[in-house]
């Protein structure tokens, strides 16, 4: 799909997590369904954390970043239209070796899988002074079984697979912040560095949108190429999750979905989690200006 009339290649860098949610979004351009005249994406997959860190440089042209991690780098990346990982009622969960009540489990030390994740920011708007630790996303759930923590926070697809574990729900996070503010809960999105300028941030924006909506046009053969990401899920749970994760609001927001990213950043930044103002701006909201 042509989108752009440049007419030398032009690398672009995209990158996410390797989890069957983002391989199913980027299936189109992954896979050269949907092209930019012009431009080559070549694609990393890196955990989320790792990726929030490397958006503090400025790595990627494009890349997948919790929203916590925006304020950080909103000098650099405006957020792409498409791409949001937004949840309905539902989200990062902290589990437990032994039923514990909510109340109990901001009195042990909690797991989380690092502090520039969405995860780890409600987890503070939750509970201000629990004591947490950073441990890889998919070694949360053992350590938690070895008795090394007596809970964590879990993300990705362990909020499907940890009952199989024996491990017991303490909370869900996106229930609690539906119950507190009554919206859905935004987790991640991708974010574009403004240093593109304005005709190649729109282009690879429309590419983002064609790739997430020809995965769901054409389902099965995307879910087939997003079963490798799911880490042993079967078909019908990597359905259920993608699902979760990709859909509708993938390919828009919609204003409750913004209003939800302000929101989380702003109480983020008023309880003292957060040291930056947070600007939250889209692509399209105004003029990117280019910063070469």
């Amino acid at each position: 799909m042509a989108r752009s009339s440049t007419d030398s290649i032009q690398e672009i860098s995209v990158a996410h997590s390797p989890d069957s949610d983002d391989a199913f979004m980027f299936y189109g351009m992954a896979t050269n369904k949907i092209r930019v005249k012009g431009v080559k994406f070549t694609h990393t997959l890196c955990d989320i954390e790792t990726l929030n860190r490397k958006a503090l440089e400025g790595f990627y042209a494009i890349t997948a970043i919790s929203f916590h991690a925006y304020p950080y780098i909103q000098h650099k990346y405006a957020i792409m239209p498409s791409g949001g990982s937004v949840g309905e009622g539902y989200g990062p969960m902290i589990v437990a070796s032994r039923p514990m009540s909510s109340s109990e489990v901001k009195t042990v030390k909690v797991a989380v899988p690092g502090t520039m994740t969405t995860a780890y920011l409600s987890l503070k708007l939750f509970a201000p002074e629990i004591a947490t630790e950073v441990v890889a996303f998919d070694e949360i759930i053992p350590r938690v079984l070895e008795g090394k923590y007596e809970a964590g926070l879990i993300i990705h697809e362990g909020q499907l697979t940890f009952n199989k574990s024996g491990l017991h729900k303490v909370l869900d996070m996106g229930k609690w912040w539906r119950d507190e503010t009554g919206l859905p809960l935004p987790l991640g999105g991708n974010a574009i560095r403004r240093d593109l300028g304005t005709e190649l941030i729109n282009a690879c924006c429309g590419a983002l949108r064609d790739s997430i909506q020809y995965a769901l046009d054409n389902r099965e053969e995307a879910l087939q190429y997003a079963m490798q990401f799911a880490r042993d899920l079967e078909p019908q749970m990597a359905d259920k999750f993608v699902g979760m994760y990709v859909n509708d609001r993938t390919l828009d927001y919609g204003s409750d979905g913004r209003k939800a990213i302000a929101t989380l950043l702003q109480m983020g930044y008023d309880k003292g989690i957060i040291p930056h103002n947070p600007n939250v701006e889209f692509v399209g909201d105004a003029a990117i200006a280019s910063t070469k």
